[in-house]
């Protein structure tokens, strides 16, 4: 059974005072309002992980998520955060491949396919996007595109290990602009990615592997985004920042 996930990607928001205040409400709403088998993720900024980690301990329906790591274990990387950084502090999801790490920090690949591995070795599950630009999509190389990211970062993982990492498919012509990919094209993609997934490794594998949709989702068209067979969940930009935005596209199942 694939699980449902809807993942707030904070970004750079929200001072400490204010994330904790947000986390908060999202974990207090959530326990009346939820139901039982939606998954809950909160992906913060990382000053804040430790304290939202606490704030959500307690509920059996939000988890904690970073929003980056480093492909390396320790070392003199200023500035970047380590797995066991971000395990120490109670989350148990990452955020990698995001389109605004693989645009400003010229992510590729090769490296994110290091940081899944390293992400699974140290039992966090990875949130793993790919996407593509509205000029890749004009041109007709959508599908072809997303399958070479899911090739050159996943598939060289075993059968088990697949099985651990959630997708996110992010159209980047979608993200922050406002406007929404139909439901047939994120179904299509969707579709898509869940057919490599069977010609690479098997059905079986391809059923258990949760794909969220994460491209301007909000109350308004989630729940005919959630409806979809291939779409598991979302990965919520800008309306995971308010509470009850965030609560009612969980309550769309």
């Amino acid at each position: 059974m694939r699980k449902k996930i809807i993942a707030g990607n904070w970004k750079m928001n929200k001072t400490l005072e204010e994330g904790q205040s947000l986390a908060s409400e999202v974990v207090n709403i959530a326990a009346d309002e939820v139901a039982a088998d939606v998954n809950l993720v909160l992906c913060t900024p990382a000053i804040h992980l430790g304290a939202v980690a606490s704030i959500t301990k307690s509920s059996d329906k939000v988890s904690v998520g970073a929003q980056n790591m480093s492909e390396h274990e320790s070392g003199a990387y200023t500035g970047d955060i380590s797995a066991d950084m971000v395990l120490s502090t109670g989350a148990s999801y990452v955020i990698l491949g995001h389109s605004e790490r693989r645009e400003y920090h010229n992510e590729t690949n090769a490296q994110l396919g290091d940081k899944v591995k390293l992400a699974l070795s140290k039992g966090l599950t990875p949130l793993f996007c790919c996407g593509e630009t509205l000029e890749t999509r004009e041109a007709g190389n959508h599908v072809s595109f997303v399958n070479e990211q899911l090739k050159d970062s996943l598939f060289d993982l075993s059968a088990e290990e697949m099985q651990k990492v959630v997708i996110a498919y992010e159209p980047i012509w979608a993200i922050g602009t406002g406007v929404t990919a139909s439901t047939d094209q994120a179904q299509e993609m969707h579709k898509s990615i869940r057919d490599s997934i069977v010609s690479n490794y098997s059905q079986s594998v391809a059923d258990e592997i949760s794909i969220l949709y994460g491209g301007s989702m909000k109350p308004a068209n989630a729940q005919e985004l959630l409806a979809q067979p291939d779409v598991d969940g979302g990965l919520i930009g800008g309306a995971s920042l308010k509470s009850r935005d965030f609560i009612e596209i969980a309550k769309s199942y």
